[in-house]
Protein backbone atom coordinates (compact mmCIF):
# COMPACT_ATOMS: atom_id res chain seq x y z
CA UNK A 1 0.00 0.00 0.00
CA UNK A 2 1.63 3.26 -1.01
CA UNK A 3 1.46 6.20 1.65
CA UNK A 4 -1.22 8.08 -0.49
CA UNK A 5 -3.71 4.82 -0.35
CA UNK A 6 -2.99 4.94 3.45
CA UNK A 7 -3.81 8.39 3.97
CA UNK A 8 -7.08 8.03 2.17
CA UNK A 9 -8.53 5.34 4.63
CA UNK A 10 -7.26 7.26 7.95
CA UNK A 11 -8.13 10.65 6.28
CA UNK A 12 -11.79 11.05 7.45
CA UNK A 13 -11.35 9.44 10.48
CA UNK A 14 -8.62 11.87 11.22
CA UNK A 15 -10.52 15.09 10.17
CA UNK A 16 -13.55 14.14 12.43
CA UNK A 17 -11.01 13.73 15.22
CA UNK A 18 -9.67 17.45 14.41
CA UNK A 19 -13.19 18.66 14.29
CA UNK A 20 -14.12 16.82 17.47
CA UNK A 21 -11.09 18.59 19.44
CA UNK A 22 -11.47 22.19 18.06
CA UNK A 23 -14.77 22.29 19.86
CA UNK A 24 -13.58 20.99 22.85
CA UNK A 25 -10.83 23.53 23.29
CA UNK A 26 -13.78 26.22 22.31
CA UNK A 27 -16.65 25.00 24.81
CA UNK A 28 -14.75 23.34 27.44
CA UNK A 29 -13.19 25.15 30.55
CA UNK A 30 -9.47 26.44 30.37
CA UNK A 31 -8.55 24.18 33.46
CA UNK A 32 -10.07 21.05 32.17
CA UNK A 33 -8.31 21.63 28.79
CA UNK A 34 -4.89 19.98 29.43
CA UNK A 35 -6.64 16.43 30.38
CA UNK A 36 -8.50 16.48 27.29
CA UNK A 37 -5.14 17.44 25.14
CA UNK A 38 -3.68 14.84 26.79
CA UNK A 39 -6.71 11.83 25.79
CA UNK A 40 -6.98 13.36 22.43
CA UNK A 41 -3.33 12.05 21.17
CA UNK A 42 -4.11 8.68 23.00
CA UNK A 43 -6.56 8.47 20.81
CA UNK A 44 -4.60 10.06 17.66
CA UNK A 45 -1.94 8.00 18.12
CA UNK A 46 -4.95 5.06 18.24
CA UNK A 47 -6.53 5.99 14.68
CA UNK A 48 -2.79 6.11 13.24
CA UNK A 49 -0.70 3.27 14.23
CA UNK A 50 2.83 4.92 12.43
CA UNK A 51 5.82 6.38 13.78
CA UNK A 52 7.40 9.01 11.43
CA UNK A 53 11.53 9.20 11.80
CA UNK A 54 12.66 12.67 9.74
CA UNK A 55 16.29 12.94 8.83
CA UNK A 56 17.28 16.61 7.73
CA UNK A 57 20.00 17.52 5.36
CA UNK A 58 21.38 19.43 7.64
CA UNK A 59 22.89 19.13 11.46
CA UNK A 60 24.07 21.73 13.85
CA UNK A 61 22.05 24.77 13.14
CA UNK A 62 22.10 24.08 9.52
CA UNK A 63 26.47 24.50 9.87
CA UNK A 64 27.13 20.66 8.84
CA UNK A 65 25.50 18.61 6.07
CA UNK A 66 24.42 15.74 7.68
CA UNK A 67 25.75 12.24 6.88
CA UNK A 68 22.61 10.33 7.41
CA UNK A 69 21.09 12.23 4.97
CA UNK A 70 23.81 11.53 2.44
CA UNK A 71 23.86 7.97 3.27
CA UNK A 72 19.85 7.38 2.68
CA UNK A 73 20.19 9.54 -0.60
CA UNK A 74 22.08 7.07 -1.81
CA UNK A 75 20.63 4.15 -0.48
CA UNK A 76 17.72 5.44 -2.21
CA UNK A 77 18.29 5.98 -5.62
CA UNK A 78 18.44 2.35 -7.09
CA UNK A 79 15.06 2.35 -4.90
CA UNK A 80 13.68 5.63 -6.78
CA UNK A 81 14.76 4.33 -10.40
CA UNK A 82 12.59 1.43 -9.92
CA UNK A 83 9.45 2.77 -8.72
CA UNK A 84 9.19 6.80 -8.24
CA UNK A 85 7.28 8.36 -10.32
CA UNK A 86 9.21 11.61 -10.75
CA UNK A 87 13.05 11.59 -10.55
CA UNK A 88 16.18 13.68 -10.71
CA UNK A 89 19.33 12.76 -12.54
CA UNK A 90 23.26 13.82 -11.83
CA UNK A 91 25.84 12.05 -14.38
CA UNK A 92 28.90 10.81 -11.87
CA UNK A 93 32.07 8.50 -12.90
CA UNK A 94 33.64 9.37 -15.97
CA UNK A 95 30.08 10.76 -17.45
CA UNK A 96 29.51 6.87 -18.35
CA UNK A 97 26.46 6.28 -16.11
CA UNK A 98 23.32 8.46 -14.51
CA UNK A 99 22.13 8.20 -11.33
CA UNK A 100 18.21 8.49 -10.51
CA UNK A 101 17.20 10.16 -6.81
CA UNK A 102 13.52 10.84 -6.67
CA UNK A 103 12.85 14.17 -6.47
CA UNK A 104 10.91 16.10 -3.59
CA UNK A 105 7.33 15.11 -2.94
CA UNK A 106 8.35 11.63 -4.30
CA UNK A 107 7.58 8.37 -1.97
CA UNK A 108 8.97 5.13 -2.56
CA UNK A 109 8.42 1.51 -0.57
CA UNK A 110 11.38 -0.78 0.62
CA UNK A 111 10.90 -3.98 3.09
CA UNK A 112 13.02 -5.21 5.73
CA UNK A 113 12.70 -8.58 7.04
CA UNK A 114 9.56 -8.76 5.88
CA UNK A 115 8.39 -5.51 7.47
CA UNK A 116 7.51 -2.40 4.90
CA UNK A 117 8.60 0.82 5.35
CA UNK A 118 7.90 4.25 3.30
CA UNK A 119 10.47 7.04 2.72
CA UNK A 120 9.63 10.46 0.98
CA UNK A 121 11.70 13.54 0.39
CA UNK A 122 10.45 16.61 1.59
CA UNK A 123 11.47 20.68 1.47
CA UNK A 124 9.94 23.50 2.95
CA UNK A 125 9.53 26.85 0.97
CA UNK A 126 10.74 29.68 2.50
CA UNK A 127 9.17 31.88 4.47
CA UNK A 128 9.63 34.99 3.18
CA UNK A 129 9.33 36.04 -0.63
CA UNK A 130 12.47 35.62 -2.95
CA UNK A 131 13.17 36.36 -6.39
CA UNK A 132 11.86 33.13 -8.19
CA UNK A 133 15.10 32.28 -10.23
CA UNK A 134 17.43 31.91 -6.92
CA UNK A 135 16.63 29.14 -4.92
CA UNK A 136 16.79 29.29 -1.24
CA UNK A 137 19.62 29.09 0.77
CA UNK A 138 17.76 28.21 4.12
CA UNK A 139 15.43 25.93 2.50
CA UNK A 140 14.78 23.21 4.61
CA UNK A 141 14.69 19.67 3.47
CA UNK A 142 14.55 16.33 4.77
CA UNK A 143 13.64 12.49 4.61
CA UNK A 144 10.89 10.95 6.07
CA UNK A 145 10.60 7.60 7.22
CA UNK A 146 7.16 6.01 8.23
CA UNK A 147 6.78 2.50 9.69
CA UNK A 148 4.13 0.67 11.58
CA UNK A 149 4.59 1.65 15.54
CA UNK A 150 4.78 -2.11 16.23
CA UNK A 151 8.39 -2.33 14.54
CA UNK A 152 9.74 0.62 16.20
CA UNK A 153 12.43 -1.67 17.86
CA UNK A 154 13.59 -3.12 14.62
CA UNK A 155 13.18 0.13 12.65
CA UNK A 156 15.32 1.87 14.94
CA UNK A 157 17.68 -0.61 16.09
CA UNK A 158 18.68 -2.60 13.14
CA UNK A 159 17.18 -0.91 9.82
CA UNK A 160 18.45 2.45 10.08
CA UNK A 161 22.32 1.40 10.81
CA UNK A 162 21.42 -0.92 7.56
CA UNK A 163 20.54 2.18 5.28
CA UNK A 164 23.27 4.22 6.55
CA UNK A 165 25.68 1.35 6.38
CA UNK A 166 24.42 0.62 2.73
CA UNK A 167 24.33 4.05 1.78
CA UNK A 168 28.12 5.08 2.09
CA UNK A 169 29.22 1.55 0.94
CA UNK A 170 27.36 2.55 -2.48
CA UNK A 171 28.66 6.31 -2.31
CA UNK A 172 32.30 5.49 -1.78
CA UNK A 173 31.95 2.62 -4.79
CA UNK A 174 30.48 5.61 -7.17
CA UNK A 175 32.77 8.22 -5.90
CA UNK A 176 33.98 11.08 -8.02
CA UNK A 177 36.67 13.58 -6.29
CA UNK A 178 35.56 17.09 -6.86
CA UNK A 179 37.04 20.58 -6.52
CA UNK A 180 35.04 23.14 -4.88
CA UNK A 181 35.42 26.92 -4.40
CA UNK A 182 33.64 29.20 -1.91
CA UNK A 183 30.75 31.55 -3.03
CA UNK A 184 30.89 35.10 -2.13
CA UNK A 185 29.67 36.24 0.83
CA UNK A 186 27.56 39.10 -0.46
CA UNK A 187 25.05 39.29 -3.33
CA UNK A 188 22.65 41.27 -5.28
CA UNK A 189 19.34 41.53 -3.58
CA UNK A 190 20.31 40.03 -0.31
CA UNK A 191 20.71 36.69 -1.87
CA UNK A 192 22.98 34.15 0.03
CA UNK A 193 23.82 31.07 -2.75
CA UNK A 194 25.21 27.47 -1.08
CA UNK A 195 28.43 27.83 0.53
CA UNK A 196 30.29 25.79 -1.64
CA UNK A 197 30.06 25.08 -5.75
CA UNK A 198 31.89 22.65 -7.38
CA UNK A 199 32.81 20.56 -10.79
CA UNK A 200 34.38 17.14 -11.34
CA UNK A 201 38.40 17.21 -10.45
CA UNK A 202 39.81 15.04 -12.90
CA UNK A 203 43.32 17.13 -13.61
CA UNK A 204 45.75 14.42 -14.26
CA UNK A 205 48.78 15.33 -12.41
CA UNK A 206 50.73 13.10 -10.19
CA UNK A 207 54.16 12.26 -8.02
CA UNK A 208 55.33 10.71 -11.34
CA UNK A 209 54.86 13.44 -13.63
CA UNK A 210 56.35 15.95 -10.85
CA UNK A 211 58.96 17.64 -11.43
CA UNK A 212 60.97 17.44 -8.63
CA UNK A 213 63.96 15.36 -6.95
CA UNK A 214 63.04 11.60 -6.78
CA UNK A 215 64.42 11.43 -2.75
CA UNK A 216 62.15 14.39 -2.07
CA UNK A 217 59.38 13.13 -3.61
CA UNK A 218 59.15 9.99 -1.73
CA UNK A 219 59.68 11.72 1.46
CA UNK A 220 56.65 13.21 0.95
CA UNK A 221 54.14 10.98 -0.63
CA UNK A 222 55.45 8.33 2.81
CA UNK A 223 54.39 10.92 5.33
CA UNK A 224 50.98 11.56 2.99
CA UNK A 225 50.44 7.92 2.95
CA UNK A 226 51.52 7.75 6.67
CA UNK A 227 48.63 10.33 7.67
CA UNK A 228 45.83 8.96 5.70
CA UNK A 229 46.40 5.66 7.49
CA UNK A 230 46.93 7.59 11.03
CA UNK A 231 43.25 8.03 12.48
CA UNK A 232 43.69 5.32 15.60
CA UNK A 233 47.43 7.07 16.04
CA UNK A 234 46.32 10.40 16.04
CA UNK A 235 43.33 9.56 18.74
CA UNK A 236 45.95 7.62 20.51
CA UNK A 237 48.26 11.16 20.84
CA UNK A 238 45.13 13.82 21.45
CA UNK A 239 45.45 15.52 18.24
CA UNK A 240 43.07 16.36 15.99
CA UNK A 241 43.33 13.99 12.59
CA UNK A 242 44.71 16.89 10.39
CA UNK A 243 47.66 17.80 8.64
CA UNK A 244 49.39 21.28 7.52
CA UNK A 245 51.56 21.70 4.43
CA UNK A 246 53.22 24.65 3.07
CA UNK A 247 54.26 24.99 -0.32
CA UNK A 248 56.69 27.79 -1.05
CA UNK A 249 59.49 29.18 -3.69
CA UNK A 250 59.12 31.12 -6.57
CA UNK A 251 56.08 31.35 -9.05
CA UNK A 252 56.20 28.47 -11.94
CA UNK A 253 57.79 25.66 -9.41
CA UNK A 254 54.58 22.96 -9.47
CA UNK A 255 53.13 24.11 -6.53
CA UNK A 256 49.79 23.58 -7.90
CA UNK A 257 50.84 20.70 -9.44
CA UNK A 258 51.84 19.75 -5.97
CA UNK A 259 48.60 19.48 -4.63
CA UNK A 260 46.62 18.02 -7.42
CA UNK A 261 49.28 15.16 -7.31
CA UNK A 262 48.75 14.85 -3.42
CA UNK A 263 45.03 14.88 -4.20
CA UNK A 264 45.44 11.87 -6.95
CA UNK A 265 47.53 9.68 -4.63
CA UNK A 266 44.99 9.60 -1.67
CA UNK A 267 41.83 9.68 -3.79
CA UNK A 268 40.55 13.33 -1.71
CA UNK A 269 38.33 15.89 -3.01
CA UNK A 270 39.95 19.72 -3.33
CA UNK A 271 38.86 22.53 -1.56
CA UNK A 272 40.22 25.96 -3.10
CA UNK A 273 39.43 28.61 0.15
CA UNK A 274 39.34 32.15 -1.12
CA UNK A 275 39.99 34.29 2.00
CA UNK A 276 38.61 37.47 0.33
CA UNK A 277 35.51 35.92 -0.14
CA UNK A 278 34.74 35.46 3.32
CA UNK A 279 32.84 37.92 5.59
CA UNK A 280 34.40 36.88 8.72
CA UNK A 281 35.66 34.91 11.04
CA UNK A 282 32.15 32.98 11.66
CA UNK A 283 31.49 32.53 8.70
CA UNK A 284 35.26 31.24 8.05
CA UNK A 285 34.21 28.57 10.60
CA UNK A 286 31.03 27.16 8.41
CA UNK A 287 33.09 26.75 5.75
CA UNK A 288 35.46 24.54 7.14
CA UNK A 289 32.70 22.72 8.81
CA UNK A 290 31.09 22.29 5.91
CA UNK A 291 34.04 20.35 4.08
CA UNK A 292 33.93 16.53 3.89
CA UNK A 293 36.28 14.26 5.27
CA UNK A 294 39.36 12.66 2.85
CA UNK A 295 39.78 16.36 1.31
CA UNK A 296 42.73 19.07 1.23
CA UNK A 297 41.42 22.59 2.05
CA UNK A 298 43.82 24.90 -0.12
CA UNK A 299 44.63 28.74 0.52
CA UNK A 300 46.65 29.59 -2.23
CA UNK A 301 49.18 32.84 -1.98
CA UNK A 302 48.18 32.78 1.14
CA UNK A 303 50.51 36.24 1.59
CA UNK A 304 47.93 38.11 -1.16
CA UNK A 305 45.04 36.29 0.06
CA UNK A 306 44.52 38.29 3.53
CA UNK A 307 45.64 41.25 5.37
CA UNK A 308 47.14 39.44 8.48
CA UNK A 309 50.04 41.95 8.44
CA UNK A 310 48.09 44.79 10.87
CA UNK A 311 47.75 47.34 7.66
CA UNK A 312 44.29 46.84 7.44
CA UNK A 313 43.44 50.53 9.74
CA UNK A 314 45.44 52.27 7.52
CA UNK A 315 43.93 50.87 4.23
CA UNK A 316 40.98 51.52 5.26
CA UNK A 317 41.63 55.46 6.36
CA UNK A 318 43.15 55.68 3.41
CA UNK A 319 39.93 54.04 1.45
CA UNK A 320 37.91 56.23 3.49
CA UNK A 321 40.05 59.59 2.89
CA UNK A 322 39.18 58.96 -1.22
CA UNK A 323 36.13 58.44 -0.57
CA UNK A 324 35.38 61.88 0.97
CA UNK A 325 32.95 64.35 -1.67
CA UNK A 326 31.46 61.23 -3.63
CA UNK A 327 27.99 61.44 -4.78
CA UNK A 328 26.24 59.71 -1.79
CA UNK A 329 24.23 57.59 -4.46
CA UNK A 330 26.91 56.29 -6.34
CA UNK A 331 28.41 55.18 -2.67
CA UNK A 332 25.19 53.18 -2.14
CA UNK A 333 25.84 51.43 -5.37
CA UNK A 334 29.07 50.28 -4.78
CA UNK A 335 28.52 49.87 -1.60
CA UNK A 336 28.65 45.74 -2.01
CA UNK A 337 31.96 46.04 -4.18
CA UNK A 338 33.36 47.90 -0.72
CA UNK A 339 33.01 45.52 1.89
CA UNK A 340 35.70 44.20 2.58
CA UNK A 341 36.61 40.53 4.56
CA UNK A 342 36.92 40.94 8.10
CA UNK A 343 38.46 37.52 8.98
CA UNK A 344 41.59 38.07 11.18
CA UNK A 345 44.72 35.84 11.62
CA UNK A 346 43.52 34.43 14.82
CA UNK A 347 40.06 33.27 13.46
CA UNK A 348 42.25 31.61 10.65
CA UNK A 349 44.54 30.12 13.70
CA UNK A 350 41.70 29.14 15.49
CA UNK A 351 39.74 27.62 12.54
CA UNK A 352 43.07 25.27 11.83
CA UNK A 353 44.49 24.76 14.75
CA UNK A 354 42.44 25.56 17.98
CA UNK A 355 38.86 23.99 18.64
CA UNK A 356 37.46 24.25 15.85
CA UNK A 357 39.80 21.83 13.76
CA UNK A 358 38.66 19.26 15.63
CA UNK A 359 35.01 19.12 14.00
CA UNK A 360 35.96 16.47 11.08
CA UNK A 361 38.51 14.44 10.30
CA UNK A 362 41.42 13.18 8.05
CA UNK A 363 41.65 16.46 6.35
CA UNK A 364 45.28 18.25 5.28
CA UNK A 365 45.42 22.13 4.93
CA UNK A 366 48.13 23.48 2.34
CA UNK A 367 49.00 27.03 2.31
CA UNK A 368 51.31 28.58 -0.74
CA UNK A 369 53.30 31.41 -1.29
CA UNK A 370 55.86 32.81 -3.10
CA UNK A 371 57.53 35.00 -0.06
CA UNK A 372 57.56 32.75 2.87
CA UNK A 373 59.47 35.57 4.48
CA UNK A 374 55.82 37.79 4.46
CA UNK A 375 54.53 35.17 6.44
CA UNK A 376 53.51 35.53 10.17
CA UNK A 377 55.36 33.32 12.20
CA UNK A 378 52.22 32.16 13.79
CA UNK A 379 50.64 31.07 11.14
CA UNK A 380 53.41 28.65 9.86
CA UNK A 381 54.66 27.38 13.08
CA UNK A 382 55.22 23.30 13.16
CA UNK A 383 52.16 21.99 14.46
CA UNK A 384 50.23 24.78 11.91
CA UNK A 385 52.13 23.67 9.04
CA UNK A 386 53.84 20.22 10.02
CA UNK A 387 55.08 20.27 6.73
CA UNK A 388 57.46 22.71 4.89
CA UNK A 389 57.97 22.15 1.14
CA UNK A 390 60.54 24.62 -0.50
CA UNK A 391 59.17 24.06 -4.14
CA UNK A 392 62.83 25.59 -5.89
CA UNK A 393 64.15 26.20 -9.18
CA UNK A 394 64.12 23.19 -11.43
CA UNK A 395 67.54 20.68 -10.97
CA UNK A 396 68.62 17.35 -13.15
CA UNK A 397 66.48 15.25 -11.39
CA UNK A 398 63.21 17.40 -12.25
CA UNK A 399 64.78 18.06 -15.27
CA UNK A 400 64.97 13.92 -16.31
CA UNK A 401 61.20 14.06 -15.54
CA UNK A 402 60.31 16.60 -17.85
CA UNK A 403 62.13 14.87 -20.71
CA UNK A 404 60.70 11.50 -19.84
CA UNK A 405 56.79 12.98 -19.45
CA UNK A 406 57.04 15.29 -22.81
CA UNK A 407 59.81 13.82 -24.65
CA UNK A 408 59.28 10.09 -23.85
CA UNK A 409 63.48 10.35 -23.23
CA UNK A 410 65.33 9.32 -20.72
CA UNK A 411 69.17 9.77 -21.76
CA UNK A 412 70.45 12.12 -24.53
CA UNK A 413 74.05 13.21 -25.17
CA UNK A 414 72.72 16.84 -24.46
CA UNK A 415 71.75 15.93 -20.90
CA UNK A 416 75.21 16.60 -19.47
CA UNK A 417 75.27 19.93 -20.93
CA UNK A 418 72.04 20.75 -19.45
CA UNK A 419 72.78 19.34 -16.40
CA UNK A 420 75.68 21.67 -16.02
CA UNK A 421 73.47 24.69 -17.28
CA UNK A 422 70.83 23.35 -14.62
CA UNK A 423 73.71 24.12 -11.96
CA UNK A 424 74.55 27.50 -12.97
CA UNK A 425 71.23 29.16 -13.74
CA UNK A 426 67.66 29.75 -12.12
CA UNK A 427 65.48 28.79 -14.06
CA UNK A 428 61.68 27.49 -13.29
CA UNK A 429 60.06 23.88 -13.94
CA UNK A 430 57.15 25.32 -16.09
CA UNK A 431 59.70 27.67 -17.93
CA UNK A 432 62.01 24.32 -18.90
CA UNK A 433 58.75 22.53 -19.14
CA UNK A 434 57.24 25.27 -22.11
CA UNK A 435 60.89 24.86 -24.06
CA UNK A 436 60.80 20.98 -23.90
CA UNK A 437 57.45 21.16 -25.67
CA UNK A 438 57.07 20.68 -28.94
CA UNK A 439 56.15 23.52 -31.08
CA UNK A 440 54.98 20.66 -34.11
CA UNK A 441 54.03 17.36 -34.93
CA UNK A 442 57.67 16.95 -36.75
CA UNK A 443 60.33 18.76 -34.54
CA UNK A 444 62.80 16.50 -33.72
CA UNK A 445 63.81 15.97 -29.91
CA UNK A 446 67.36 17.33 -30.36
CA UNK A 447 65.93 20.95 -31.50
CA UNK A 448 64.02 20.73 -28.14
CA UNK A 449 66.91 20.58 -25.91
CA UNK A 450 68.96 22.79 -28.05
CA UNK A 451 65.96 25.62 -27.70
CA UNK A 452 66.33 24.90 -23.84
CA UNK A 453 70.28 25.33 -23.64
CA UNK A 454 69.57 28.64 -25.45
CA UNK A 455 66.83 29.75 -22.79
CA UNK A 456 69.34 28.05 -19.87
CA UNK A 457 72.33 30.65 -21.12
CA UNK A 458 69.87 33.73 -21.85
CA UNK A 459 68.75 33.34 -18.91
CA UNK A 460 72.20 33.17 -17.27
CA UNK A 461 73.69 36.24 -19.04
CA UNK A 462 69.80 37.82 -17.41
CA UNK A 463 71.07 37.10 -14.07
CA UNK A 464 74.72 37.92 -14.74
CA UNK A 465 73.45 41.23 -15.86
CA UNK A 466 70.89 42.00 -13.11
CA UNK A 467 73.36 41.26 -10.70
CA UNK A 468 76.17 43.43 -12.16
CA UNK A 469 72.99 46.30 -12.12
CA UNK A 470 72.20 45.46 -8.85
CA UNK A 471 75.72 46.05 -7.43
CA UNK A 472 76.59 49.06 -9.32
CA UNK A 473 73.07 50.03 -7.41
CA UNK A 474 74.58 49.24 -4.50
CA UNK A 475 77.44 50.78 -4.93
CA UNK A 476 76.12 54.29 -6.50
CA UNK A 477 73.84 54.13 -3.15
CA UNK A 478 76.54 53.46 -0.30
CA UNK A 479 78.54 56.20 -2.36
CA UNK A 480 75.04 58.71 -1.94
CA UNK A 481 74.94 57.79 1.70
CA UNK A 482 78.92 58.12 2.00
CA UNK A 483 78.83 61.81 0.90
CA UNK A 484 75.38 62.69 2.62
CA UNK A 485 77.10 61.55 5.76
CA UNK A 486 80.39 63.42 4.97
CA UNK A 487 78.00 66.60 4.05
CA UNK A 488 75.88 66.19 7.69
CA UNK A 489 79.53 65.86 9.60
CA UNK A 490 80.56 69.40 7.91
CA UNK A 491 77.66 70.90 8.49
CA UNK A 492 77.72 70.20 11.83
CA UNK A 493 81.50 71.32 12.51
CA UNK A 494 80.33 74.53 10.65
CA UNK A 495 77.30 74.83 13.09
CA UNK A 496 79.99 74.49 15.87
CA UNK A 497 82.18 76.82 14.67
CA UNK A 498 79.82 79.40 14.21
CA UNK A 499 78.41 78.67 17.85
CA UNK A 500 81.90 79.36 19.58
CA UNK A 501 81.93 82.78 17.33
Amino acid sequence: MRMGEMWSHVGSTMGSLMFIYALFKQFFPYHLQDYIEKHFKKLVSFAYPYVEITFDEFTGERMKRSEAYSAIETYLSGKSSASAKRLKADVVKDSQSVVLSMDFNEEVTDEFQGVKVWWAARKTPHKTQRISWFPADDEKKFYKLTVHKSYRELITESYVSHVLKKGKAIATKNRQRKLYSNNPSHNWYGYKRTKWSNVVFEHPATFDTLAMEAKKKEEIKNDLIKFSKGKDYYASIGKAWKRGYLLYGPPGTGKSSMIVAMANLLDYDVYDLELTAVKDNSELRRLLIDTSSKSIVVIEDIDCSLDLTGQREKKKKAKDKDDEGMDPIANMVNEEEKKESKVTLSGLLNCIDGLWSACGGERIIVFTTNYVEKLDPALIRRGRMDVHIEMSYCCFDAFKVLAKNYLKIESHPLFEEIERLLGETKMAPADVAENLMPKSDYEKEETCFERLIEALKTTKEEAIKKADEEAHAKEEKEEKEKQQSEKDENEKEKSADDAKK
